[in-house]
């Protein structure tokens, strides 16, 4: 199996966690990806959630 890239970082802690525990699917049986990309999508929309400060966020504006 080839080596997969590490990630380029965000900046964003709570997103390059995340991207931490994605790229570390490739080495976790196949039945453990679903759990993993659950959390992650769920951790990433909180991480969007909680950026008011976003570009092209106009929430209460």
């Amino acid at each position: 199996m080839s080596e997969l890239p590490d990630h380029e970082p965000t900046g964003v802690e709570a997103v390059d966690r995340v991207l931490a525990e994605v790229a570390a699917l490739a080495d976790a049986p196949v039945p453990e990806h679903v759990a993993v990309f659950e959390r992650a999508h769920e951790q990433l929309r909180r991480a969007l959630d909680a950026r008011p400060d976003a570009p092209g966020d106009h929430r209460g504006a």
